[in-house]
């Protein structure tokens, strides 16, 4: 009897102290209770189905804005950079995806930033350059979309060097390699995966602080930051090209892709 009443004890008291410890934790973060508990789901994702390192630790204090920008070979690409920071990181999302019955309650919960795919979306910009300027993190994908292809990254769009001018920010590049996909959002919760996260050196602007209106500057700076890209991915032969303005696959571009896809994984 005095052996149960003292295992009962025991366990009564871990659990206690993990209660506890999360309590506390939640106190000390930014985070919401329900954004507490969803980092903290993503995390054991991340760590035991997709088995992620992260090769250097997250390279901003915790009072600093930034735009990350992030290569996207997976629809779970923002678990791997979330997670290796308790701050918010308002990701830019397509709205199709925010207004989904499935996907649209999650997303709004961790304050994303919808945009429209094509063109340029006035109001998702100017909330991301509001968000940045006042200490926020702001996370892109300059390649507008999943990328599928042989290709070690797709064209560019320079919303990512607006965003950073005009909230007078740091760029921050993030390299994550091995990231599960497999054509559908949902593929990669049913995929175990080995990825890694690298996170280079802040890239600092001032030099092209209110220049954003000369003709070239934003072309050079998303240049400069997916050659960053390809360095923290040791692809020094890579070349870094500019995406069209209002640049959009055709289904026929889109079915060739998910097939290089699906090559790619089964080599």
């Amino acid at each position: 009897m005095n052996t149960q009443l003292a295992s009962i004890l025991f366990l009564a008291t871990c659990f206690l102290a993990a209660a506890l410890g999360l309590a506390w934790a939640q106190r000390r973060s930014r985070l919401s209770v329900l954004q507490g508990l969803y980092w903290w789901l993503a995390w054991l994702l991340v760590k035991f189905l997709w088995r992620c390192r992260w090769l250097n630790p997250f390279p901003l204090p915790a009072d600093q804005g930034a735009v990350l920008v992030c290569n996207h070979r997976s629809s779970v690409d923002p678990f791997f950079i979330q997670s290796a920071t308790e701050r918010k990181v308002h990701w830019m999302v397509a709205k199709e995806y925010c207004q989904h019955p499935l996907f649209g309650p999650p997303l709004r919960v961790c304050e994303v930033i919808p945009i429209s795919r094509g063109g340029v979306d006035t109001g998702g910009t100017r909330a991301a350059i509001q968000l940045a300027a006042a200490g926020g993190l702001v996370g892109m994908f300059p390649e507008g979309r999943i990328n599928m292809t042989e290709d070690f990254m797709l064209p560019g769009r320079p919303g990512a060097a607006l965003v950073a001018l005009k909230a007078r920010a740091k760029i921050v590049p993030c390299y994550v390699a091995g990231s599960p996909y497999d054509r559908k959002p949902w593929s990669p919760f049913f995929m175990p995966a080995r990825v890694t996260v690298r996170f280079g050196e802040p890239l600092d602007l001032s030099e092209y602080f209110g220049r954003e209106q000369e003709a070239g500057v934003l072309e050079e700076i998303i240049l400069k930051t997916l050659a960053a890209l390809a360095a923290l991915a040791g692809q020094a032969d890579h070349q870094p090209r500019i995406a069209g303005r209002n640049w959009k696959p055709t289904s026929e571009e889109l079915e060739a892709d998910m097939a290089a896809s699906v090559r790619r994984r089964n080599r």
